[in-house]
């Protein structure tokens, strides 16, 4: 493994942000996490990829929020009445720090993680506090350990997005039935509606929209407004889909008015 396959976790990192403070935070995070690597400070390069990882379960977490609403307000049992209307009102994923990394993992079982899984995620977080402790000792030493360790909290991400699967595909299922007819919803370009209003409204991440690539849009053919239906779902695979055997996208055009994606310093080079 290199320092370029670390970088898969930006396939799972929201390609457009609510604001300009939280792309320059995420890009912040992906260049500390290179120059330390670069220069060989590896544990304090760990600590910047963790604080990435966290940033996608935050996210994942936000997806659970907004898609299912009443699971979300059930699993405030055991927190306090004022973290849970702050978490209950939170107006950005960041919101979740408030919750300690280890509880936040919890949120994970909504999605199917059953206590196993959830303890290896809690894991992740253990082995982040000893490196951020002062403690005497140098946890990784050297590039091969900490690819080792890249290589771990990527197939836990991985295993995560692939429980998401069903709160991804019920979003897009609304997407499609709502937003079909050109005339009723915000913008009548299709690409527009699709970037502004499923990607850029829910923090989908290219792994979300290779879900929504391969939803199954017969599953509506019931539907009086199919033909509308099935042209939007089209007009995604047309602009997001990656290409046979390929991977997706890591990009997409934003104008002016909306939120520029954060691309990590590397893959700008």
């Amino acid at each position: 493994m290199a320092i370029e396959d670390a970088y898969e976790l930006q396939n799972y990192l929201p390609l457009s942000y609510m604001s300009t403070k939280e792309q320059e935070y995420i890009a912040f995070l992906w260049d500390a996490f290179e120059t330390n690597y670069n220069a060989a400070k590896y544990q304090f390069a760990f600590l910047a990829y963790h604080m990435l990882t966290m940033a996608f379960v935050y996210f994942n977490v936000w997806q659970i929020r907004q898609h299912r609403a009443g699971d979300f307000g059930m699993a405030m049992v055991g927190f306090n009445k004022d973290l849970e209307k702050e978490l209950l009102d939170a107006t950005s994923p960041f919101t979740f720090w408030r919750v300690n990394e280890s509880g936040i993992m919890r949120f994970m079982k909504l999605i199917g993680c059953d206590n196993g899984k959830c303890g290896t995620y809690a894991k992740l977080v253990q082995d982040r506090n000893e490196t951020a402790h002062c403690n005497g000792n140098i946890f990784y030493s050297d590039a091969d350990s900490l690819d080792e360790k890249i290589a771990e909290v990527l197939r836990v991400v991985d295993e995560i997005q692939k429980h998401s699967k069903p709160i991804i595909e019920e979003c897009y299922r609304s997407f499609l039935v709502e937003n079909h007819d050109l005339n009723e919803r915000e913008f009548t370009d299709p690409d527009d509606q699709i970037r502004e209003i499923l990607i850029h409204a829910n923090y989908f991440a290219q792994a979300d929209i290779d879900i929504c690539a391969g939803f199954d849009v017969t599953s509506l053919v019931g539907d009086p407004n199919y033909a509308g239906i099935q042209a939007l779902h089209q007009a995604l695979l047309d602009k997001y889909a990656p290409p046979a055997g390929g991977v997706g996208l890591t990009a997409i055009a934003v104008p002016p008015a909306a939120t520029p994606i954060a691309t990590p310093p590397a893959l700008e080079k």
